[in-house]
């Protein structure tokens, strides 16, 4: 099983949009991108979607490797698989971290986002996301008070996890 994304950190944004990436993000970069080799530049995938999408997200090149033949296995022409082929491969970019273990995001994804000064970083398994440290905050309290509303007082989350046949 590939490496995992753990965690969440804020970043500053230069005027060039350049920021860092977290060190245990980047490791998880490496690892799961096979043409990466000490002294080179590790590759991903940004994701930045249509105009309702206000967050970026970023895959390893194993990750998208996967969704890229799991798109592959759906019907050919069908609405759902021209949808997944335009949000994963048109509104998509490929990119880089530098040597200093930074990724240089483009004006145009800045201003997408409303990305200034700092963004967030947060971890979804075998991608993370980047926001505006604002937007996540306002999202992401709203969802999980929505989903907390469903659910008693002390809901234990991990409930919701399928169960794992063992042998």
């Amino acid at each position: 099983m590939a490496r995992r994304f753990r965690g969440s950190d804020t970043f500053k944004v230069d005027a060039k949009g350049r920021v860092s990436i977290p060190a245990p993000f980047r490791r998880v970069i490496e690892a799961s991108d096979p043409d990466w080799r000490e002294g080179l530049r590790p590759n991903i995938v940004v994701v930045y979607g249509d105009d309702t999408q206000d967050w970026l997200e970023v895959y390893t090149m194993r990750a998208i490797e996967e969704i890229d033949e799991q798109i592959e296995d759906m019907q050919r022409g069908s609405p759902e698989r021209l949808w997944l082929e335009e949000l994963m491969h048109g509104q998509s970019i490929e990119a880089q971290i530098d040597d200093d273990g930074r990724l240089v995001l483009p004006q145009r994804l800045r201003e997408k986002i409303g990305l200034e000064g700092e963004a967030f970083f947060i971890s979804a398994g075998d991608y993370f996301k980047i926001w505006k440290p604002e937007t996540y905050q306002d999202k992401a309290a709203n969802r999980t008070r929505k989903l907390a509303e469903q659910y008693p007082e002390d809901f234990d989350p991990r409930s919701l996890l399928p169960a794992r046949s063992r042998g």
